[in-house]
């Protein structure tokens, strides 16, 4: 009897060690690179100067993961200036920690210093990317983030031959940094860039850039996917290949059914995965991006190279396609209705029927006064930008943490959940009460599990209405409708796509236009919401909604890592 109790012991201690050692073994495998911030010596438009980058490279390196993984980058920063590090369309499951948005999930990384984080995939499928979530820093900090089917399994449409990053990005000649520091602290516009780019590259079209272009070679017949990022700081875009159809295929991160076009339009955070099929006569054909935009905006076009394999004679100068016009709002709206979620077996939709929790956000540009009517905005005024009337100001201590440790004084949990003022939101004239907004750091707390709409109102204060591309962290939500003019709580949620909606994470509110989004409230947490124009988000186009803790500890976010970023 005795030697059977000892017996019984000693496997119960065994299957205790086993169980800590697989838990500590299953936690040692998730993998973990180094990134290294630091300037680095880059050449465009005929001159060099110093930008930050991550290990030297620009566009940034490129992640590939498989949907549900994990990856810890640790990143050093070597540069001068405070720096964090955004997943943009990770979800981020239980794990604000690691989201990336200074002073809203975390406190700066500051020179000499370094911080691991965790990326955690979870329903993601297809084309991500990151970047720095500081300033203005995400100008040359930046890359794509890949996400492959899950192993074992495989794309919703025939493996392409190849896949291709096409990055679009902006070039500032003189310090990106310097130039968003300076315009917030004169209160006027801020510097258009001096060039957009496809893969770091200007293109054909501008001075001393004709050497560095992109080429894609391709081979005759075959079909490649395009992982096309907008990685611009204030300009949607329009892309076309010359003589070639595009077939998009996902969008933010998730599968659509395949709409062929002959251009695609993708503002600044979104991404979108595209078939092109090689099956032109070879020769060269350009590829090129230029502005979708009303007011003040990059109007240069960036240009890149399909160069087919083999040998054959071309002219000396590709054709160029024939981009919709700047303001074409008609092609934006055309092809953006067409984009519907695959809601398969394999690839579900699970849209919210029955709302508990309903937000109507109006987007608006506006003014604050300066001493003296000092500063370069209208009449004097210092330009700012807001929602619901509230122009968001960061705190000097993360919300996070503040939530966490329940902290006073760093946020308040009043952002309105419907405007402060009504009015007509698109008219050509405007009371007064909505010129100048209340400045605050404004949360909105939501309840776990809640089912959530949300009607983002476009407006036209100051006559400054244009497209507003809205993201929100942490989440991705179904894009079940939009129109133009002011939104109507009777008539419009009658047009819901409420079947298979396309599930995103940057929704493009329309100029002078609303856009609706539903989603689950199921990650609990602090996440950021703003504009992606990037100057936008600089005068106060953001706020935070938190999400409480569900009942168990699964469903409340994890503990804090070890070594946060001292504020």
């Amino acid at each position: 009897m005795e030697f059977m109790k000892k017996r019984l012991m000693l496997h119960l201690v065994l299957l205790q060690f086993m169980s800590l050692f697989l838990v500590s073994l299953s936690r040692r495998t998730i993998p973990t690179i180094n990134w290294v911030l630091k300037e680095t010596s880059y050449t465009r438009l005929c001159s060099t100067k110093k930008i930050l980058t991550v290990n030297g490279q620009f566009p940034g390196p490129a992640l590939h993961l498989h949907k549900g993984e994990r990856l810890k980058v640790n990143v050093y920063n070597g540069g001068k200036y405070n720096v964090t590090i955004h997943w943009h369309g990770v979800k981020q499951p239980r794990n604000p920690w690691s989201d990336g948005p200074e002073y809203i999930t975390q406190c700066p990384i500051k020179p000499g210093a370094s911080f691991t984080y965790e990326i955690i995939l979870s329903t993601e499928e297809g084309t991500l990317w990151w970047h720095a979530h500081s300033d203005w820093s995400r100008a040359t900090v930046h890359g794509p983030l890949f996400v492959y089917p899950k192993r074992g399994t495989t794309y919703p449409f025939p493996k392409p031959y190849s896949e291709v990053p096409i990055i679009f990005g902006s070039w500032y000649k003189g310090d990106v940094m310097a130039i968003i520091e300076t315009a917030l602290e004169k209160g006027g516009e801020t510097n258009k860039s001096d060039a957009l780019t496809i893969n770091g590259q200007p293109g054909d079209l501008y001075s001393c850039s004709k050497p560095g272009t992109f080429n894609m070679v391709v081979e005759y017949g075959k079909t490649y996917l395009l992982r096309i990022i907008n990685a611009i700081m204030n300009e949607e875009m329009f892309f076309m290949v010359a003589n070639h159809r595009l077939t998009v295929v996902g969008w933010d991160g998730a599968y659509i059914k395949p709409v062929s076009t002959n251009y695609i339009v993708i503002t600044p955070g979104q991404t979108m995965d595209v078939l092109l099929t090689a099956n032109q006569s070879p020769s060269c054909y350009y590829m090129a991006a230029r502005a979708f935009a009303n007011l003040a905006f990059d109007n240069t076009t960036t240009t890149a190279i399909l160069r087919y394999k083999g040998n054959y004679s071309t002219s000396s100068t590709p054709s160029l396609p024939n981009l919709p016009y700047y303001n074409d709002t008609n092609a934006a709206t055309v092809l953006i209705t067409q984009f519907k979620a695959l809601a398969n077996k394999d690839h579900p939709v699970d849209v919210p029927k029955k709302i508990d929790t309903r937000l109507t956000i109006t987007i608006s540009m506006n003014t604050l006064p300066c001493v003296n009517d000092s500063c370069e905005g209208p009449n004097g005024s210092r330009l700012a930008a807001s929602l619901n009337n509230i122009s968001f100001v960061h705190p000097s201590m993360d919300v996070l943490q503040a939530y966490y440790r329940r902290i006073r004084g760093i946020s308040t949990p009043d952002f309105p959940i419907e405007p402060t003022y009504v009015f007509n939101y698109t008219a050509d004239t405007m009371p007064d009460n909505v010129l100048t907004p209340e400045q605050g750091t404004k949360a909105r707390i939501i309840k776990y599990n809640s089912s959530v709409e949300i009607v983002f109102q476009g407006t036209n204060v100051f006559g400054a209405a244009e497209d507003h591309p809205v993201h929100l962290h942490g989440y991705s939500f179904y894009f079940v409708g939009h129109g133009f003019g002011n939104f109507n709580n009777v008539t419009d949620p009658k047009g819901y796509n409420l079947v298979d909606p396309p599930e995103i994470n940057t929704v493009g509110v329309p100029k002078n236009g609303w856009a609706a989004v539903r989603f689950k409230a199921d990650n609990p947490g602090v996440w950021f919401m703003h504009c992606h124009l990037e100057r936008h988000s600089s005068w106060g186009m953001d706020t935070v909604l938190i999400v409480e803790n569900g009942g168990t500890r699964l469903t409340s976010m994890r503990q804090p890592p070890r070594h946060l970023v001292p504020c």
